[in-house]
């Protein structure tokens, strides 16, 4: 019997795999200092799959809270106009500190957000990234870094710290994993939400030289 129907959809709310309706997004300090001492990877690399991130969240209704570090000390330039760009009306939520969870602005959207999952990206992997990762999971958070979206001053810097997040319970994910995890069902009808920012992302992936 040919299959065209979608299989009976699991509670999203309760689902232990992420669903739109059970996480929210956070990226922190997409910002000119931090990229230009990222070694780990590349700059073109990580945009892609930021992007990437971002498309998916607004195609899927999912919040997302974005924090810089030192702009409003005017020591820092704000996040790269590219993600904010794919995110109207996401306001950012500066800090002072590295750690994002120790800011209660920060803090408060994510807790604000309802949401018990959070799916995490930011520059760097061992510094800006790890410690909220860590704390959030010390508080009980689900927290899935996003592998490809992120990059540290090193080689390895950026594996040693997905070695700490992920010993101390981080489920590490990639940007397009993350959206089929979203979508979970080809025959459900907002799954041209993935197939829309696949019909991007492949190409742009191998015109920017990243096919390999």
């Amino acid at each position: 019997m040919a299959k065209t129907q979608p299989e009976p959809r699991r509670d999203p709310r309760t689902d232990h795999l992420l669903t739109p309706e059970n996480c929210v997004v956070a990226l922190i300090d997409f910002q000119p200092e931090q990229y230009s001492t990222v070694t780990s990877s590349t700059r073109e690399e990580i945009d892609l799959n930021v992007l990437a991130l971002c498309k998916l969240a607004t195609a899927y209704d999912v919040p997302v809270v974005v924090s810089t570090v030192g702009v409003d000390m005017g020591v820092n330039k704000g996040t790269s106009q590219r993600i904010l760009d794919e995110l109207p009306g996401v306001e950012e939520i500066d800090r002072t500190g590295v750690n994002a969870w120790e800011d209660a602005d920060f803090r408060g959207a994510i807790e604000g957000s309802g949401r018990r999952k959070v799916v995490i990206a930011g520059l760097w992997t061992e510094v800006c990234l790890t410690f909220p990762v860590l704390d959030m999971l010390a508080e009980g958070y689900d927290v899935h870094p996003v592998a490809d979206a992120v990059g540290g001053i090193s080689p390895v810097a950026h594996d040693r710290a997905f070695d700490r997040m992920i010993s101390a319970g981080a489920q590490p994910v990639t940007a397009i994993s993350f959206g089929a995890e979203l979508m979970r069902n080809w025959a459900r009808p907002d799954s041209d939400n993935l197939r829309k920012v696949m019909r991007w992302y492949f190409p742009e992936r191998q015109r920017l030289g990243l096919g390999s």
